[in-house]
């Protein structure tokens, strides 16, 4: 039997505001399927459906999904489950899901596919208590078929940040570098589990030898410590004077 999602507290953030700000070139742009009358704003859709749930602004061939973008220029599904199809993806589960804990990973999917960050830790630890109970697969479809989705977005457009007003998108402030780039950008110095790094460092281990200086001991007069046989050796200490009897 699964947990039910714990209560916690929706804090003031600014996509719970109405706005009447005036649009600028910081305002997101919407992706609706509605307006998308040829191929052409339909592959500007899936791109931004790309951009939003995988955070990749240089999309790999091997990240694509060509199943979902079929069924989705065909209009066989909606927006709505090409964003479900993503997110559940074996690309999204090695990019997130697999790099990061439970607490990261509730953070960057309701970034991610409900637009906003988390009202707070006991949000993040609510969610990540569902994601221990039911599993990647039923986190996602309770984000996805949820009031907020639903009246935020609904079946046709594509998740964006809302309300943003300043400050940099969501999907700059969270890079991620694969193990690749990971990798290069660590120093070896932190990374001595590996034998290969650790020989590595070992050579560039300097290594200076202390000068040795030999002792002359000719000149040097031991003292004769020994004493005559039958002499008496004086007393330190008057236990009498220093400890008068009573």
């Amino acid at each position: 039997m699964s947990i039910p999602l714990l209560d916690y507290s929706p804090s003031s953030q600014n996509q719970r505001v109405a706005g009447y700000d005036v649009g600028t070139e910081e305002t997101p742009r919407l992706y609706r399927l509605e307006d998308c009358p040829d191929l052409g704003s339909i592959d500007e859709l899936i791109w931004a459906a790309y951009r939003q749930v995988f955070s990749e602004h240089v999309l790999l061939q091997t990240s694509r999904q060509p199943h979902l973008e079929s069924q989705l220029r065909n209009r066989a599904i909606s927006v709505r489950d090409f964003v479900r199809g993503l997110a559940k993806s074996e690309t999204f589960r090695r990019l997130v899901v697999e790099t990061n804990s439970n607490y990261r990973i509730v953070e960057l999917s309701l970034k991610r596919l409900l637009g906003r960050a988390p009202y707070g830790k006991d949000e993040e630890l609510a969610w990540s208590i569902q994601i221990a109970t039911e599993g990647w697969q039923g986190f996602v479809d309770t984000l996805i078929d949820s009031d907020e989705y639903s009246q935020n977005f609904g079946d046709s457009t594509v998740p964006y940040q809302r309300r943003r007003y300043k400050d940099r998108p969501f999907n700059l402030v969270t890079p991620r570098y694969g193990a690749y780039w990971r990798d290069k950008l660590e120093d070896s110095r932190y990374k001595w589990g590996d034998i290969n790094n650790f020989l590595a460092m070992a050579r560039t281990v300097t290594i200076v030898p202390v000068p040795f200086t030999s002792v002359q001991t000719d000149s040097i007069q031991i003292p004769d410590t020994s004493r005559a046989e039958g002499s008496a050796v004086p007393a330190s200490i008057n236990p009498t004077a220093a400890f008068p009897l009573i």
